[in-house]
């Protein structure tokens, strides 16, 4: 059984009575493990099939179904609770918390989870060590370049061992060498923790390093290829 199985998936939005169709039928299966990339223009619905599949919005129609679980089944709490503990979010915009130091970002989820503090320090030192970013473990954001501050993002998101991570134009506000870097970052704790990656993206260079290419127009698929 796939990871995530996404069946006849619907999505419209409505405004003042004027309907927009953001999900047309979307077919996809996704593999624990996979690095995969859901490509496409802006309006493509994208963001909108991760936000679906996170548990951040219901489709109008179609399954998804992550780890065996029917997410249209979910209570509002139960969604919150599947959010919590199968699932790490990667925006464009970090999000970090600001008054927090670089350790304190990457274990928050860990906190909300009430994992005891010395094993979230050991967890989230050990990600911070693989990634080089130990020696900023008292950093707060401000004092980091935008690509340290996507790393720690990064290291949020896995730092509570979900099944995937959902990454939404994660590079967009990075300039391309150090989009390249957070990105053969984000390969190598795929390989390491067998986290499943799935990038939302119009970023050639995501593309090029994803070992799967979803694309989609005007919410549809179009193309599904992967690469070795």
């Amino acid at each position: 059984m796939a990871l995530i199985e996404i069946k006849n998936l619907k999505k419209t939005y409505s405004d003042h009575g004027v309907e927009a169709p953001a999900l047309r039928g979307i077919n996809l299966e996704i593999e624990a493990g996979e690095f995969t990339a859901i490509a496409g223009p802006s309006g493509s619905g994208k963001t909108t099939l991760l936000n679906i599949i996170g548990g951040l919005d219901r489709p109008s129609s179609g399954t998804v179904i992550v780890d065996g679980v029917d997410l249209s089944t979910l209570s509002r709490s139960a969604l919150a609770d599947y959010r919590l503990r199968k699932v790490g979010f990667v925006f464009q915009s970090y999000n970090l918390i600001e008054v927090l130091t670089t350790a304190e970002n990457a274990e928050f989820v860990l906190l909300l989870q009430k994992v005891p503090k010395s094993e979230r320090r050991a967890r989230v030192y050990e990600i911070l060590e693989a990634m080089g970013m130990a020696e900023y473990l008292n950093k707060r954001p401000n004092q980091l370049s935008g690509g340290q501050q996507q790393r720690i993002a990064v290291a949020r998101a896995i730092a509570h061992n979900p099944r995937i991570v959902l990454a939404d134009e994660p590079t967009a506000n990075l300039d391309s060498a150090t989009a390249a870097g957070l990105l053969d970052l984000m390969r190598a704790m795929n390989e390491r923790y067998g986290v499943t990656f799935l990038f939302s993206t119009h970023d050639r260079l995501v593309m090029e390093k994803a070992r799967r290419v979803v694309l989609l127009r005007d919410g549809l698929v179009v193309e599904d290829g992967r690469r070795v």
